[in-house]
């Protein structure tokens, strides 16, 4: 539920290409998909994590996402949308963002969904 509020937030053109992205990666994952630039691997405690970046409306918009590469129960490889932040270009962005997509990732982990 988080990601889907946040797409229905964003302006629609920059919900379509966080989408576009998404099913780009979909279609042909690592080491295919280079992501050039819109899709890129965290680091630190955020490692693991994968973000797709979009500019738009002065702003830069991430959607943070999980890999699952063997997962029966989703039906194969999947990609967990966990949730999104914006923040104006060349900021950081707030601390109280990651941890709360910190918390989604736990819940996704304990219960298999993210409904915060």
């Amino acid at each position: 539920m988080p990601t889907i509020h946040f797409l229905d937030g964003l302006p629609p053109k920059v919900a379509a290409e966080i989408h576009a992205v998404l099913d780009a990666f979909a279609d042909a994952p690592p080491p295919a998909f280079a992501g050039g630039g819109k899709w890129e691997a965290m680091h630190g405690d955020m490692a693991g994590l994968y973000e797709v970046r979009v500019q738009g409306g002065g702003m830069n918009h991430r959607l943070l996402c999980l890999l699952i590469r063997d997962a029966e129960d989703l039906g194969g490889p999947s990609i967990i949308c966990l949730g999104g932040l914006s923040k104006p270009r060349r900021e950081r962005a707030n601390p109280r963002d990651y941890r709360r997509i910190k918390m989604y990732r736990e819940e996704f982990e304990r219960h298999r969904r993210v409904l915060s």
